[in-house]
């Protein structure tokens, strides 16, 4: 309900510069629902078609603002949660669908691999760069906008000047890029053969980037556990149970060993001095929170009511060994239902580059953005746009089918 559609913004963006131009109101209603049809035809170009309107008139439209740290453009249909709920029913006897093992992952053009462990230097530890004192940046991220025009033109898609990078919209999707999250694994040794052997098992993690400790299990009533990514079918219900410690707190530079290997100019060059250097303080998690997503049973079941999130949430006390919680689910046996569950370690409030509001939106009393200012490419490289959010880890799914009395499931 306070999603803001990029269309949408294009319209109201043509109908008030027509207004401005003296045009009769329902000329101005008209070229409004023209831009909103132009923009939508040009799928990620629409922007273009609304020629002169500069980044900051577009709001944060187009944007998830209940997602943590949200992708440039959230598209709801792409997530990890949306696919684990759909089925392919072409074979009614044996639909089909996804098993994923959650990972957190991520470089960039520099080869610098997730970063997370210190929210610094903007300029050189994620994409979002900004610009350099001594040069400007190249003219497609920062393109000549002119005046704003009060009808819409449409994209032609065949033409090679709307191709590449001069496409997409980089003054605003440079104030979405942070630093990288990582991959963990519960590995039996540290070598390639055991990494590669939890990945295939999906006995895997992701964090947004600290070092986040957690585990996830189904208790089976024998007394064993079947850790995330596992998949079994049961007849009662299932209980399980979490825990997860924070991160270490980090120590400002680089610890001896590094720079004895290193030497400070090889580090001053790969990681501006500040390498991983933790503390024996770890970062309280503050809550536990658990999503529950039913897959499909039949064929165009509405997804909107299949995903719980969250279903559980489990307040932490604020303990340096971390958070450990046990629940079951009440409903899956009387539901006879298949039900896939993960959950999320989540620390406590830090500050992040480019967090939780990455556009830097301004709200009103009634929680809408009504200016922006993008800490982007117009923002020099030293400014780290730093902004509170949440650091977590989300668990790899475990996967419970409902097994009736027929199958013999157990």
């Amino acid at each position: 309900d306070d999603y803001l559609p990029s269309c949408h913004q294009a319209g109201e963006l043509i109908r008030e510069r027509c207004l401005l131009e003296g045009a009769a109101a329902s000329e101005c209603d008209a070229r409004a629902a023209e831009a909103r049809r132009n923009y939508v035809e040009a799928h990620n170009g629409g922007w273009v078609t609304a020629r002169g309107h500069p980044p900051d008139a577009w709001l944060d439209s187009g944007q998830c603002r209940d997602c943590f740290q949200p992708a440039f453009n959230h598209r709801p249909k792409g997530s990890a949660q949306y696919m684990l709920a759909v089925r392919n029913f072409d074979d009614p006897d044996q639909p089909k669908r996804f098993e994923f093992g959650f990972i957190g992952s991520s470089d960039i053009h520099t080869a610098k691999p997730g970063t997370g462990y210190k929210e610094f230097w903007r300029g050189e530890m994620t994409e979002g760069r900004g610009f350099d004192s001594d040069r400007s940046p190249p003219e497609f991220m920062i393109p000549d906008h002119g005046e704003p025009v009060s009808r819409s033109v449409p994209l032609d898609l065949s033409k090679a000047d709307v191709r590449g990078m001069s496409f997409f919209e980089n003054e605003r999707v440079n104030s979405f890029f942070v630093t990288g999250g990582l991959v963990a694994v519960h590995a039996a040794g540290r070598d390639r053969g055991a990494i590669w052997d939890a990945l295939q098992r999906k006995e895997v993690y992701g964090t947004s980037g600290p070092r986040i400790l957690l585990f996830f299990d189904l208790l089976a009533r024998d007394g064993s556990k079947r850790p995330m990514g596992s998949k079994l079918r049961l007849q009662q219900n299932p209980r399980f149970r979490v825990s997860a410690v924070g991160s270490f707190v980090q120590k400002p530079g680089c610890p001896p060993d590094s720079l004895s290997a290193l030497g400070e100019d090889r580090l001053a060059d790969l990681c501006g001095g500040e390498c991983y250097h933790p503390s024996d303080e770890r970062r309280r998690i503050e809550r536990i929170e658990v999503v529950r997503i039913r897959p499909q049973s039949h064929a165009g079941e509405d997804v909107a009511g299949l995903v719980e999130d969250p279903w559980r949430s489990f307040d932490c006390p604020a303990n340096p060994a971390g958070c450990s919680v046990e629940f079951d689910d009440p409903d899956f046996a009387a539901a006879a239902r298949d039900a896939v569950y993960y959950v999320r370690a989540i620390e406590a409030p830090s500050m992040a580059i480019h967090g939780s509001n990455p556009l830097g939106c301004e709200y009103d009393e009634a929680g809408r953005c009504i200016s922006v200012q993008p800490c982007g490419v117009r923002v020099p490289k030293s400014e780290d746009c730093l902004s509170e959010t949440r650091p977590r880890a989300w668990s790899s799914p475990i996967f419970v089918d409902f097994a009736d009395i027929q199958s013999g499931g157990r």
